[in-house]
C-alpha cells in the first residue's frame, strides 16, 4: 500500500487559513437552527433585506438582452467610471477625473487590490480597532506589519490623531481608514482627517480610506477623505454600492486614487478578476446616475429603524449603546450584565433563539458589546427587542 502523503499549500494559503475569532460561532449556530425550521430571529448579518430598486434590475436585464455580456476592460467599462467620477466630483472640491477611477467586484477586492500595489512583505499599515472582519486577513495575504489603534466607546469609536501618528514609523506605507465606521456608526470629523491627510503628505504615506457607507448618514453628513484633504495626490478612496442601493449580491465597487497607482490597479485587476460583468456595470453607472429617491428612501428607513430600536433599548435595565451615527448596526455594551460578550450571545440563542453578533468579532475595542442589526423589517426588529428584553428581565 501507497502512503497517504500529506498535500502542499502554500504560505499564501496557510496565512488566509485564519480561523477567525469563536465569535461567528453563535451565528453560524443560528443559521443551522433556523435551516431546521426554528424560529430564530437573526439580527447577526449585515446584509440588506431591501430589494435592489426595479429600475436598476430592469436596467441590467435590458443590457443583457442587447449582448452586454462580453469581457470588459481591466479598469471597468467607461461609462461606469465616468458615472463615479462624477459623483465623486459631486461630493467633494476636488474634481475628479475617469482617469483616478478603477472599477472592482466588491469594496473587498478593491481594497485588496490597493493593498498589494501598496505594501510590500513587511511594510507597515496602521488600521484602527474595531474594524471590518476582512481587513486582518488581506493584511495576512500580504504579510503587512500590522499596528492596530484602539477607538474605544470612552471617544465614540472614533480614533484620536495623537494615537494614531503615535502608531507610525519606519516601515509605514499606509494609514488606512473606515468611515462611516463599520460596525459602530461612528463618522471621523472632519478636522481629523484634514490633519491625517497633512501628516501624511509630509511623511510620504499613503492615505487610504473604506468609504462604503458614505451613504448611509443621519444626523451628519458624511465628510469624504477627498473633501477633507488640501492635497489628493496620495489618497485612495474606496466605496461600492452594496449598502446604499441594496445590491450586495452584485459585487460593484470602485477606488478614486492618483491616476498612476490607478494604472497599477489596472495591471493588477488584468491578471485577477480580468474584469466585472458588463451589464452590472451598464445598471451601476444607471444607479449612481437616477438614485436620489430610492437611496434617500432607504436611508430614511434605516434611520426610523434605528431611533426605534434604540427607543426599546432604552427601556432594557442594565443594556447601554451610543447612537449609530451612520450604518445598519446598533453595538450594546452588556457589561454591566456579563462580561464576556459571546457567551452572553450563546445563552440568549439557546434561551430566545435571538441571534447577535459578539462585538468581539470586531476587535479589542468592542468586547463586552453585541451588534445589533437593523437589516429587518420593523416589525422583526421589535421582535427581536422583545426577546432581548425578556431574557435580561430573566438573568
Amino acid at each position: 500500500m501507497s502512503k497517504t502523503r500529506s498535500k502542499h499549500f502554500s504560505q499564501l494559503a496557510k496565512r488566509l487559513n485564519l480561523e477567525g475569532s469563536d465569535a461567528w460561532a453563535v451565528h453560524d449556530e443560528a443559521l443551522a437552527l433556523k435551516r431546521k425550521g426554528e424560529d430564530v430571529i437573526l439580527l447577526s448579518i449585515g446584509d440588506p433585506d431591501f430589494r435592489t430598486p426595479e429600475p436598476i434590475v430592469d436596467n441590467a436585464v435590458s443590457h443583457m438582452r442587447v449582448g452586454r455580456t462580453h469581457y470588459s476592460p481591466a479598469l471597468g467599462e467607461l461609462n461606469l467610471r465616468r458615472a463615479v467620477a462624477d459623483y465623486e466630483t459631486r461630493v467633494s472640491p476636488h474634481k475628479c477625473e475617469v482617469e483616478e477611477v478603477a472599477i472592482f467586484p466588491g469594496v473587498t477586492a478593491g481594497i485588496y487590490a490597493v493593498m498589494s500595489c501598496l505594501l510590500d512583505p513587511g511594510d507597515g499599515v496602521v488600521m484602527v480597532d474595531p474594524m471590518y472582519v476582512g481587513y486582518e486577513p488581506i493584511m495576512s495575504a500580504l504579510q503587512a506589519n500590522t499596528q492596530i489603534v484602539m477607538a474605544t466607546p470612552k471617544t465614540g469609536f472614533v480614533p484620536t490623531y495623537e494615537d494614531i501618528v503615535d502608531k507610525v514609523d519606519s516601515t509605514t506605507r499606509v494609514i488606512f481608514l473606515n468611515t462611516p465606521a463599520n460596525p459602530t456608526g461612528a463618522i471621523m470629523p472632519a478636522a481629523l482627517l484634514t490633519s491625517l491627510a497633512s501628516f501624511c503628505q509630509q511623511n510620504d504615506i499613503w492615505l487610504v480610506c473604506d468609504e462604503v457607507y458614505s451613504m448611509f448618514t443621519f444626523d451628519q453628513p458624511h465628510i469624504s477623505l477627498r473633501t477633507a484633504a488640501d492635497k489628493i495626490d496620495n489618497l485612495v478612496v474606496i466605496d461600492g454600492l452594496s449598502k446604499s442601493h441594496a445590491m450586495s449580491g452584485w459585487r460593484m465597487g470602485w477606488t478614486v486614487a492618483p491616476p498612476e497607482l490607478t494604472h497599477h490597479l489596472g495591471n493588477f485587476s488584468a491578471m485577477s478578476i480580468f474584469g466585472c460583468p458588463q451589464f452590472i456595470q451598464d445598471a451601476a453607472a444607471f444607479a449612481l446616475n437616477n438614485d436620489e429617491y430610492y437611496v434617500k428612501e432607504m436611508c430614511d428607513r434605516y434611520q426610523l429603524r434605528r431611533d426605534n430600536v434604540c427607543g426599546r433599548l432604552d427601556d432594557i435595565p442594565g443594556l447601554h449603546y451610543r447612537k449609530p451615527q451612520s450604518g445598519m448596526f446598533i453595538m450594546i455594551d452588556i457589561t454591566s450584565i456579563e462580561s464576556d460578550d459571546k457567551v452572553f450571545a450563546k445563552k440568549l440563542l439557546d434561551a430566545e433563539k435571538l441571534s447577535l453578533l459578539p462585538g468581539s468579532a470586531f476587535g479589542k475595542a468592542t468586547q463586552g458589546h453585541l451588534r445589533f442589526s437593523l437589516v429587518q423589517p420593523m416589525n422583526v426588529l421589535m421582535e427581536g427587542c422583545d426577546r432581548l428584553s425578556r431574557y435580561v428581565s430573566s438573568m
